[in-house]
């Protein structure tokens, strides 16, 4: 029987911290040996999960490409590892790379298989509260009508900016970096944008609650699919799985989600989504 040819998928949002997820990412292997795979963040709320389903897809896929999502980033209780903030985010990059699991801070590498080549651009970028909650103008007033509706993320909580005074200042550090990186390469060849949070406000407007699009994204980045030569934007954190196009570019969120939301809407048949040429 002949090889499937090789295929660039994403997944997103596993939360392998339940048991049902853990079991999906056991069965979760590749279409064709020289698959790669994008993760697009929040693996898990500890580093040792994290660890652990990386590992496991690593040694399955080709090359596993991996960008942080809010809950790696958190500092929970239960978790053996305490470190907060950027001295957290940098742990996890250890990680990872010691797994041969490619990151951020890595070189961006091209995928020269079937739709390439492109270069994927793994963005860790996080928000600024900038998509702020309906009617209000101010950061403050949005996280006041947060808290007033009881919709309130728990990044409030758990998620520390250290050494930044503030998440908003982490996040325009990570933009201002970002930024720098994209702009160095040439525009040859076409990126595939990768990052946890969406690039651009649009996408949170089917949240059921309009006001958590406040830990969502940043406005900086609104025309970033369109200011790089863009062949793809993934991304996750919503758990609203979905295909989308916005100036001509596509845009693909790959969650899985929590138990109770895959359950409700079914689990695709192919869980790691290929992403180029993808048009709904």
């Amino acid at each position: 029987m002949p090889v499937p040819p090789a295929s660039l998928v994403a997944v997103s949002d596993l939360h392998v911290g339940y048991s049902e997820n853990r079991e999906i990412v056991e069965n979760l292997v590749p279409n064709s040996p020289g698959d790669w795979l994008i993760v697009c963040g929040d693996v898990a709320e500890t580093v040792e999960d994290v660890e652990w389903a990386l590992s496991v897809l690593r040694n399955r896929f080709d090359t596993v490409i991996w960008v942080p999502g809010n809950h790696e980033l958190w500092t929970h209780p239960k978790d053996a590892v305490q470190l907060r903030g950027v001295p957290r985010y940098q742990h996890l990059v250890q990680t990872c790379q010691a797994l041969g699991v490619l990151t951020p801070e890595d070189e961006f590498p091209v995928w020269r298989g079937a739709g390439g080549p492109v270069r994927i651009a793994p963005l860790f970028l996080l928000y600024d509260y900038t998509f702020r909650a309906p009617g209000t103008d101010t950061k403050e007033a949005s996280l006041a009508y947060a808290y007033e509706t009881g919709v309130v993320c728990t990044d409030e909580h758990f998620l520390h900016p250290d050494p930044y005074p503030t998440r908003e200042a982490w996040c325009r550090a990570r933009v201002a970096e970002a930024q720098r990186r994209l702009d160095a390469y040439d525009s040859e060849i076409p990126f595939v944008l990768v990052n946890h949070w969406p690039l651009v406000r649009e996408p949170t407007a089917v949240l059921h609650y309009p006001e958590f699009a406040q830990w969502c994204g940043t406005e900086l980045t609104a025309d970033w699919h369109t200011r790089y030569r863009t062949a793809a934007v993934v991304y996750g954190h919503l758990h609203i799985p979905r295909s989308t196009v916005y100036a001509g570019v596509p845009f693909e969120e790959v969650s899985l989600g929590y138990p109770r939301e895959w359950r409700r809407r079914g689990l695709p048949e192919t869980l790691a989504r290929p992403i180029l040429g993808v048009r709904k």
